[in-house]
């Protein structure tokens, strides 16, 4: 398997320099993605990664691969299915809980269309997450980096998804049955299956309104714990230039099996974005990211995790395929939940560059 993923990383690199549009033929259709990025973290960590909230563009003062794959998609209007292989330093970070293979696996899926009138498709196996607006594929997000909330929800999910969607487009609703919280493989001693649903609605070609959620339990059965998560955000193409998105996050889940309480997590984030020139354009994102009781990022300091982000991002397409870009960002917290050269400190300044090809 690692001399496959090695000659398919070859073939990948190789191919991009030329590429300029993905190759189909007839059904199917070959496209691949890389992308190499720079990060220079100012608090200078010591073994050269990010926070541990941080899964993509997560090393510092290295130049390296985020991500890149090699995907083959087949559809002929009855049935679909996606297959595509991954390789970089997100897939080290995101995917650690996955055992062996599974780990370079991006997408693997298969659908069939259940009627011949409607848009009803029954879809499964290994895909996209269905919650938040900023995925792996950074070419196709506003900003460079992640969002915290995006950072700390599953970038991709497993199991079976049922979707329908209107003859016009307007409307999607999806109906999901999942292994877990960005599980491929179910965690051992859970025997309890988890899903959601998803709600897009596309009032005008300008707005793009979107609700997902996800309900599930985490742990082992003998200590589980109930978890909601909910995910709302709005795309507004404001002018031909100018684009905003608002998005609000918030979640629960109970603090020990059977119990009352709970713990809650919140982050609103608002993102604008501003095409100076037909390969120019640069976008601006602020954030704030509330998790008292660590759910999902754990510091041990009085008020938990409660961090406000700010960046700064700048893109430059030469080419249709191709993306160039820089990005400042600065994290500010209420407790000292990082550190500068073994000292605890509030803040977090980093700048990253990037080069991404698609083909």
């Amino acid at each position: 398997m690692k001399k496959i993923l090695f000659s398919a990383a070859i073939l990948l690199a190789a191919v991009t320099v030329k590429a300029q549009d993905s190759t189909k033929t007839n059904n199917l259709t070959i496209s691949g993605y890389a992308e190499i990025y720079y990060g220079f973290d100012f608090n200078r960590p010591t073994n050269n990664t990010r926070p541990g909230f941080v899964y993509s563009h997560n090393r510092h003062n290295e130049v390296n691969l985020n991500l890149g794959f090699i995907k083959a998609n087949y559809d002929n209007g009855l049935i679909r299915a996606n297959v595509a292989l991954m390789a970089g330093t997100y897939t080290n970070a995101n995917l650690a809980a996955e055992p062996g293979v599974l780990k370079n696996i991006f997408e693997a899926n298969a659908g069939v269309k259940l009627s011949k009138s409607a848009n009803l498709w029954l879809d499964a196996g290994v895909f996209a997450s269905h919650i938040g607006f900023e995925g792996a594929v950074s070419k196709d997000c506003w900003v460079l980096t992640r969002n915290i909330a995006s950072e700390n929800t599953p970038y991709y999910e497993a199991g079976a998804k049922l979707t329908y969607a209107t003859n016009d487009g307007k409307l999607t609703l999806s109906g999901l049955y999942l292994n877990g919280w960005q599980r491929i493989q179910r965690q051992d001693a859970n025997s309890k299956p988890a899903g959601g649903v998803q709600i897009t609605y596309k009032p005008s070609s300008s707005i793009t309104l979107n609700y997902s959620n996800y309900l599930g339990i985490e742990g082992a059965d003998s200590v589980g714990v109930k978890r909601f998560y909910n995910n709302f955000y709005g795309i507004f193409q404001v002018t031909n230039a100018l684009g905003l998105t608002l998005g609000f996050d918030y979640g629960s889940q109970q603090q020990t099996k059977n119990s009352s309480g709970y713990y809650h997590v919140l982050s609103p984030v608002a993102v604008a974005r501003y095409q100076l020139a037909s390969k120019w354009a640069m976008a601006g994102r602020i954030e704030y990211y509330e998790d008292k009781n660590g759910v999902f990022i754990a510091t041990g300091t009085p008020n938990g995790f409660k961090t406000t982000g700010y960046s700064l991002n700048l893109d430059y397409a030469p080419v249709s395929n191709a993306l160039i870009r820089l990005e400042g960002k600065v994290y500010d917290s209420k407790d000292e939940v990082f550190t500068r050269f073994g000292n605890p400190i509030s803040t977090n300044p980093l700048i990253t560059a990037s080069f991404a090809v698609s083909f």
